[in-house]
């Protein structure tokens, strides 16, 4: 089932306990997000207010007793998105109250699924792949019908080999 608009939103939005995702692409690129990558690798101050509205959906769903969480893959040397991420992103969701942990895969893969799809897990249970094209172009957001058991691994994994945001980008040389 393609999940879009207010369906995505619904679906997201029915976690109880923890909403996860595993995220692989090296570069994403959403038509909203374009302009601020753009001034972001231009070298012009982040935007006031950058992110406000995920920021505020986090904030939502921890002060209801929900985490939301992620792994970021990457694989060195980062891309220009991620670098983008790294600097103007991941830190205002944290700030918000997202655990996200980075899994450098560089020189193992640890058996991971890691190409053309991400997903987002809602309470171990209900699973959402998120379907790009090569160039970081989202194709669609479907729920997954099958075994979750395979994704719970995939999370094991990706949490045991992963180390916390702040701690990969110590000594990265990142504008802020």
């Amino acid at each position: 089932m393609l999940l879009d608009g207010d369906a995505w939103r619904d679906f997201f939005d029915a976690f109880e306990r923890e909403a996860w995702r595993f995220e692989a692409q090296p570069t994403y690129t959403m038509p909203r997000e374009q302009e601020n990558v753009a001034r972001f690798l231009r070298g012009e101050d982040k935007p006031p207010g950058h992110n406000s509205r995920w920021h505020e959906r986090v904030q939502g769903h921890k002060g209801a007793g929900r985490s939301i969480g992620r792994v970021r893959v990457v694989r060195r040397p980062l891309t220009e998105y991620q670098r983008y991420q790294f600097s103007w992103g991941i830190p205002g969701n944290i700030e918000a109250g997202e655990d996200i942990r980075i899994l450098d895969v560089t020189h193992d893969d640890f058996g991971l699924p890691l190409t053309g799809c991400d997903w987002w897990m809602f309470d171990e249970s209900r699973i959402a792949h998120l379907n790009f094209r090569p160039d970081g172009t989202q194709v669609n957001r479907e729920a997954y019908e099958g075994d979750p058991a395979p994704y719970r691994a995939w999370k094991r994994i990706a949490l045991e080999r992963s180390v916390p945001f702040g701690e990969y980008v110590k000594g990265l040389d990142l504008p802020t």
